[in-house]
């Protein structure tokens, strides 16, 4: 059983910084494509970014250019580099995986930006 654990989430004043942390328990080489999402209140979940085992990344557009995702594929983790925070990412951010056509996620972690 594939499990996904997010790390690294907390209380970041805007303009601040803040590095997820999704740690696999298995080889997340395997995974066609991962991502994170994030739902805040009252609002659906959405993605945020996503990686794919070969190819190019892809953000929405209210994080482009603040926000990095990488998969190290050695350390079996996914990251998300968030810089330039804004109050509005703030959310339940979500890691998520697709393996030979599953889609596995993590608890989540708590980001809140205060203006």
């Amino acid at each position: 059983q594939v499990q996904l654990v997010e790390s690294g989430g907390g209380l970041v004043q805007a303009g601040g910084s803040l590095r997820l942390s999704c740690a696999a328990s298995g080889s997340i080489f395997s995974f066609n494509s991962m991502g994170w999402y994030r739902q805040a209140p009252g609002k659906q979940r959405e993605l945020v970014a996503q990686i794919p085992k070969f190819g190019i990344t892809n953000y929405v557009d209210s994080v482009k250019g603040r926000f990095t995702i990488s998969r190290d594929n050695a350390k079996n983790t996914l990251y998300l580099q968030m810089n330039s925070l804004k109050p509005e990412d703030t959310a339940v951010y979500y890691c998520n995986g697709e393996l030979r056509g599953i889609y596995y996620w993590g608890q989540g972690t708590q980001v809140t930006v205060s203006s």
